[in-house]
Parts: C-alpha cells; sequence; structure tokens
C-alpha cells in the first residue's frame, strides 16, 4: 500500500513538473529561435502592398538616358529585348524558378531585376550561351583586385580595418570594410597615398573597365564577396574570395551561377527590411528591385524605418511593378 502511495505521488509529481515545462514552452521556444536568429523583430512588421505607390515614373538618371542615347537603342526596345529572352529561353526560366526556390524568393524578383537592369543599364545578350563563353573568357584571364600596386586583400588587413574582424558573415564584414574606406580613406591622404574619392567597389574591384557590373543579373563583384556566405549555404557553391579576382568574375558572368546571386541578394533586402525596418517587401518586385539597383540595403533599411511611410519605387523598379502582369504571365 505504501508503495502504491509513493508510485501515485511520483507519478502526480511528474504530471506538475511536465505542466511546468509546458507553460515554459513558448519562453524557450523565443529563446531558441534567438539562437538561431529566426526570430521575428520586436515591433510590429508593415506589409508594403503590391503596387506602385508613385503615380508615374520618376525621373530616369541622364546616365541612363546617354548610355541608350549612345547605342541608337530606347528604353522599351530594350525592355523588350529582355522580356523576350526570358520569355523565349525554357532553360532561363527554369533556372530562375529554381533559384528562386533555393532563396524562398517569389521568381517575379528575379524577372524584375533582370528587366531593371537591361531595360535602364545594358542590352541583354541575345542568347544565354554568350554568358557562358564570356564567363570562361574572363575565368582564364589574369586579374587581381588591386589599386595602385596593392591588393585589396593586403589593403584590408591595415589597422582600421580590425574592427572588421568580429563581423557575423560576409555581408557583414564587407560592408564594415566599405564603410571603413568611406570614414577613414575615401578622398583622404593616409600613409602618403592620396586615396581616391570614390566608391569602394570602383577603386579596388574595377580591373576591367569603368563599368562596375557584369553577367546577365548585372553584379558588382563587391556585392556578389558580400552574399558569399548566404550562396554558401543555400546553393552549396565554393565561397568566393578576393584573393580569386577571376573566379569572382567567373561566377556572376556565368548565368547558373549569377542567378542564384541575385536571388541571395534580394533575399538579404527582404530579410533586412523586415527585420531592420520593420516592413515586409515580399510582395512588391518594384521595390526589391529598386534595391538591387541601389544597394546599401541594411542602411536603407534604418532610414526607411526613421523615415516612416512606405518604401516607394525608384523609376526602375516603378517599370517592374507597372510590368508586373506581363512578367508574370511570360514564366508560365
Amino acid at each position: 500500500m505504501s508503495k502504491l502511495c509513493n508510485l501515485q505521488k511520483l507519478t502526480l509529481g511528474h504530471v506538475k513538473g511536465f505542466n511546468k515545462l509546458m507553460h515554459k514552452v513558448p519562453s524557450i521556444l523565443a529563446i531558441a529561435l534567438l539562437g538561431i536568429g529566426l526570430a521575428t523583430p520586436s515591433f510590429a512588421v508593415t506589409k508594403v502592398p503590391a503596387g506602385n505607390r508613385s503615380a508615374s515614373q520618376p525621373k530616369i538618371p541622364a546616365t541612363s538616358i546617354s548610355r541608350t542615347r549612345s547605342t541608337n537603342g530606347s528604353f522599351q526596345a530594350k525592355y523588350e529585348k529582355i522580356r523576350d529572352l526570358i520569355k523565349s529561353d525554357k532553360k532561363l526560366k527554369g533556372k530562375i524558378k529554381k533559384a528562386a526556390k533555393q532563396y524562398g524568393i517569389a521568381p517575379i524578383h528575379i524577372v524584375g531585376a533582370l528587366v531593371g537592369e537591361h531595360t535602364y543599364n545594358v542590352d541583354a545578350l541575345d542568347h544565354l550561351q554568350t554568358y557562358y563563353v564570356k564567363a570562361i573568357s574572363y575565368f582564364k584571364s589574369d586579374v587581381e583586385f588591386e589599386y595602385a600596386g596593392e591588393s585589396v586583400k593586403k589593403f584590408v588587413q591595415r589597422n582600421e580595418f580590425s574592427k572588421c574582424s568580429s563581423s557575423r558573415d560576409s555581408y557583414d564584414l564587407w560592408t564594415c570594410r566599405e564603410n571603413v574606406w568611406k570614414s577613414k580613406f575615401k578622398g583622404k591622404k593616409v600613409d602618403g597615398i592620396k586615396w581616391p574619392n570614390d566608391r569602394f567597389g570602383r577603386v579596388f574591384f574595377q580591373p576591367f573597365y569603368a563599368g562596375q557590373t557584369f553577367g546577365l543579373g548585372q553584379i558588382n563583384p563587391l556585392t556578389a564577396l558580400q552574399v558569399t556566405d548566404l550562396v554558401a549555404k543555400k546553393s552549396r557553391k565554393k565561397k568566393l574570395s578576393a584573393a580569386k579576382a577571376n573566379e569572382v568574375y567567373k561566377t556572376i558572368m556565368e548565368p547558373d551561377t549569377t542567378l542564384q546571386y541575385m536571388a541571395a541578394v534580394i533575399r538579404v533586402s527582404i530579410d533586412s527590411y523586415r527585420s531592420i525596418g520593420g516592413f515586409d517587401i515580399s510582395n512588391n518586385p518594384g521595390v526589391t528591385s529598386t534595391l538591387y539597383n541601389l544597394g546599401d540595403v541594411r542602411n536603407r533599411a534604418r532610414k526607411a524605418k526613421a523615415k516612416g511611410g512606405l518604401p516607394k519605387e525608384n523609376y526602375y523598379g516603378w517599370v517592374v511593378n507597372e510590368k508586373r502582369a506581363e512578367l508574370e504571365a511570360i514564366l508560365k
């Protein structure tokens, strides 16, 4: 009898303990989510609706206008060329959808960035195969990311960049280095060298031409280095290194990998605007395309939060939203 009573007490004790544990589950789960970086922001998230905030297209920069005029082209003709390339190439559509799925974004975001770049930046090449050929030529080239004989790998070992060593990932690391460049070197004389009053990416990462972006996705080498950790995680691709410039160029020139990097850049934009700015931009490809065009998304997310109001599209993203139905139709 005494054993039975002890067993009942033990059972009741376990039940009470289990109930207490169950009451704590939400808190335990929240701590676990914080530990792996998946917790939602502590503030309310505002959904940015589809469509444009501006009634008419914002002003197109003079550089884009002059670039198009220099080839005797028009924005409409360039838009139709990239639209038709996507529409007619089943392999390209398949690769876009695959990359979008891997990064948890809608394919329209990748299409929007492609359309924006090739409408307002460069003309699309006629065939996807041409990009593969160009990628191989870049890979075989002897090129280095450097300025005035100093490689960027050596440059970022300077004491001024020491605070960047604690960065969590490649995005934070290269963003930190870019910020150090702006504050400590850009336009200043340091160690007897007068450093250019120009962007970090243009000074160290443009050994070929004055142009800043390359390939189907028109990706900047610095941008590729920023998201290489995310691509390695999601797509199981080898991480890029600034010490191997030819590999970086091959990656951003080759359609298979450039689409992965495009998706990663867009994923970072969506996540940054949600976690930092408190905006859900996942249903507005005009906004994600705008950010793809402008870059510096984390700082922009902070500014958007401070400013209030919904994020707006620029001239580039405006067209993507305006043509959204047509662009989604070509994916089918």
